[in-house]
């Protein structure tokens, strides 16, 4: 493996990761909530992540959108499991050094992400807005 990973190594990894997942008591049903096709699924975010680490730009979606709709079920431990079996997965795919890079680019993005759906101003609910008679 050179320095940077292949195409084909980080649809393995995604591939890897989203089974972990998939098998997780915490993500699992979240999950499987969500996704109704995971063939696709999962070459999206092969896609996601050829763009993030390789500047492919074939990714062509909205990570923030794509997650909108899972906001009153998401909480920053989810974020930490999440993050815990990203770390794992790459780990034992990849050489130190790439790994590090997955996690980081990983960290930065769940970050960015629990800023955006998990951020309440002091009084505002935390759930849908109410109907209006």
């Amino acid at each position: 493996m050179s320095g940077q990973p292949t195409e084909a190594e980080l649809l393995g990894l995604v591939e890897a990761f989203y089974a972990r997942v998939r098998s997780d008591p915490e993500l699992g049903p979240l999950f499987e909530g969500h996704v109704e096709d995971w063939t696709e699924h999962l070459e999206r975010l092969g896609a996601f992540w050829s763009s993030v680490m390789l500047g492919s730009g074939r990714y062509k979606g909205n990570p923030f959108a794509a997650h909108l709709k899972l906001r009153d079920r998401l909480e920053p431990a989810l974020f930490a499991r999440w993050l815990a079996l990203w770390r794992a997965t790459a780990a034992e795919r990849f050489p130190p050094e790439i790994a590090a890079e997955l996690d980081a680019r990983a960290g930065r993005i769940a970050v960015s992400l629990q800023a955006g759906l998990l951020f309440r101003p002091e009084g505002a609910p935390s759930g849908p807005e109410p109907q209006r008679a």
